[in-house]
């Protein structure tokens, strides 16, 4: 198995994402690094290789335009690797703009997805929560959603190993007829869906409390609510922190809940996930977060080996297929709902 690593983006420098590299490694997972050869001093390391590569695309510049001029980037060339059969999955901890416009068009969509999305798992205690999208898609029709909902279906059932996983629609109110005209569609079009297992409506406050086990919404609205739930989990981690250590007492029962509590900090932190996956894709696309330390970056590629070893694509395809989910019956059911 090898991992197609962009050298480039880590906001802790590269020696942070060679250490990362080094990890994953160690776990028997190959790992291509596309990167400045002597400032990641990689070389000699088991299980790694790297290809010297000087050229990168920077969160500054315009995505699109930047991945079809600069050929020779980092992100660029990991992605054909992938496109290539020479990679099994691709990780980039850079420009999130720039990997999913690299992998989109390297990669390219499977048959009858309109639009790929980026989904995560949340970090909530408990049990995974796959959330989707978080910033693919800003401005989303009701079959978008639909074809979300399998995508993280099929992705929940074949990597995190949930099986027949419900599916929670993020909108304002449980009742059916809440939210936006796309979210009423899609709750409709889900509803008579055969091939996947939808549990209705779901609120913001579902969210921390696991109520499914897959939750789609739009890129905005997701984006907004990943951030808001990180923030929250950091702030509160560090209240918590603060307060055991407030007056002697407290620090005397901190000491005793401390192992607990930096196993919860561990299932909070955001490294732990290894990031968001870009589903819809022929290909595995992980993108890592820009902020990742060391154990982030490992289990950003560790994400995106796994995914490739159980066909995490394949079984994608198959769920779509069976749930009627391209875009051909979607098209057909969006015209039939139309006045």
């Amino acid at each position: 198995m090898t991992v197609a690593l962009d050298g480039y983006g880590a906001e802790q420098g590269f020696d942070v994402l060679a250490q990362g590299a080094r990890l994953a490694a160690a776990d028997g997972i190959g790992v291509r690094v596309f990167g400045p050869r002597r400032a990641l001093g990689l070389d000699g390391v088991e299980g790694i290789e790297v290809v010297d590569t000087a050229e990168r695309i920077g969160n500054d510049e315009d995505p699109v335009p930047a991945v079809r001029a600069k050929k020779e980037a980092s992100v660029v060339r990991a992605a054909r690797e992938v496109s290539n059969g020479d990679a099994d999955a691709l990780v980039s901890c850079g420009s999130t703009g720039a990997t999913m416009a690299a992998a989109t068009f390297g990669l390219r969509r499977l048959k009858g997805v309109q639009r790929p999305a980026l989904a995560v798992q949340l970090p909530v205690p408990g049990k995974p929560v796959l959330f989707l999208d978080v910033g693919a898609n800003v401005d989303v029709r009701a079959q978008h959603l639909v074809q979300f909902a399998f995508l993280g279906a099929a992705f929940s059932d074949a990597v995190l190993e949930v099986g027949n996983p419900s599916v929670g629609l993020l909108t304002v109110g449980e009742e059916s007829g809440k939210g936006r005209e796309e979210v009423v569609e899609a709750h409709r079009l889900l509803s008579e869906a055969p091939g996947i297992n939808f549990a209705g409506n779901v609120e913001g406050r579902d969210l921390p409390a696991a109520v499914t086990d897959v939750v789609v919404t739009d890129g905005f609205t997701g984006n907004v609510a990943l951030k808001l739930l990180e923030g929250t989990a950091k702030t509160v981690a560090a209240a918590v922190g603060d307060a055991a250590r407030s007056n002697p007492l407290a620090a005397a029962g901190g000491l005793l809940l401390k192992p607990s509590l930096n196993g919860l900090r561990r299932e909070l932190h955001p490294d732990s996930t290894g990031g968001a996956i870009l589903l819809g894709l022929r290909g595995i696309a992980v993108v890592g977060h820009g902020s990742s330390g060391a154990e982030g970056i490992a289990n950003a590629v560790r994400l995106a080996a796994r995914c490739a070893e159980v066909d995490a694509v394949g079984r994608t395809a198959a769920l779509l297929a069976e749930g009627g989910a391209g875009r051909a019956a979607l098209a057909a059911e969006g015209d039939a709902g139309s006045p």
